[in-house]
């Protein structure tokens, strides 16, 4: 098995212990003070549309090189260190690019926190939606927050196990830089639709095969786990374009036929209302358990996702 697929295996043991502690200075950040300064830099001189949205490109593009060649210009040194310390290094690597126990960390924040009180529910959800939170119902507190998990198991989970798996760490961070920009000016509200669509268009392409995998994951761990998995299958095939999206309604929709719930629909931006389609049938209205439920369907999609890496790997 080539060495950087057990460094994503103990990556991601890691990751399933450790998550991502709020006093880790994760790379995440230097990635995003980067985004943050070339912004600044593309936008100077007050340039015109044509021509933000070309340094968009040269953003977007820089972002992703200079991140994957830090990367391997670490791996590099580490390597002529000795095996093992280039082996922990890509390790450490790996687990950075997963998410996993962290999101399944802040489904529960809000679980419980809405527990508490709607308003309390209300804050908890806003440090995982990008919408606005400040009028959510229940109901709507609950639905974002499978949604998110459902969508985040793509690109916080899957996409970066498979880069990964594909390319070793060097791969893996391109593509959490990648991710990193479309969550900060991957909008297409009037501040960031010239800065950020490329970087919103490159998420797409990034996440496009993971999407439609993470679905047949869910589809399948949704069987041993007493979920509906027949009804996840049928709701991806009727669902899965019913979103702004090219990729989110898959992962979404799975999670919404396993559960019996209804996601989607109209919400606030910014205060301005977007409307989108639902995704599956409202059977019943979602419940606190759901958000468990969809936190272990997410453990369970990403736990044959390493299966799958590792039989491969034994084959090459």
């Amino acid at each position: 098995m080539p060495i950087h697929i057990y460094a994503l295996l103990v990556g991601a043991l890691i990751d399933l212990i450790v998550g991502d502690p709020e006093w880790f200075y994760h790379p995440v950040r230097v990635i995003g003070k980067y985004i943050s300064f070339a912004e600044k830099l593309a936008r100077r001189g007050n340039p015109d549309s044509k021509a933000l949205r070309r340094r968009a490109v040269a953003l977007a593009c820089s972002t992703v090189l200079l991140t994957a060649l830090v990367t391997a210009g670490l791996l590099y040194l580490l390597g002529l260190m000795g095996f093992w310390p280039r082996f922990i290094g890509m390790a450490l690597i790996s687990w950075m690019c997963l998410s996993a126990r962290n999101l399944a960390d802040e489904a529960e924040g809000v679980r419980r926190a809405l527990d508490e009180s709607l308003e309390a529910g209300r804050t908890r959800v806003g440090r995982i939606v990008g919408r606005d939170t400040a009028s959510l119902s229940r109901r709507e507190i609950l639905c974002a927050t499978i949604e998110t998990v459902a969508e985040n198991l793509t690109d916080g989970v899957i996409s970066p196990m498979l880069y990964l798996a594909l390319g070793g760490p060097v791969l893996g961070m391109a593509f959490k830089a990648a991710s990193t920009l479309d969550s900060m000016i991957g909008y297409l509200d009037e501040k960031y639709r010239d800065v950020g669509w490329f970087a919103a268009k490159a998420d797409d392409v990034w996440n496009y095969v993971p999407a439609r995998i993470t679905a047949a994951l869910m589809c399948i761990a949704a069987f041993p786990l007493g979920l509906d998995g027949r009804r996840a299958l049928a709701t991806v095939r009727r669902d899965h374009a019913n979103h702004l999206s090219p990729n989110c309604a898959w992962s979404e929709s799975a999670a919404a036929g396993a559960l019996g719930v209804q996601l989607g629909g109209d919400h606030e931006y910014f205060g301005k209302t977007v409307h989108k389609p639902t995704i599956g049938d409202n059977l019943r209205p979602p419940e606190g358990r759901d958000i468990r439920a969809v936190n272990l369907l997410m453990f369970a999609s990403a736990g044959l996702m390493l299966a799958l890496i590792a039989a491969a790997g034994l084959l090459i």
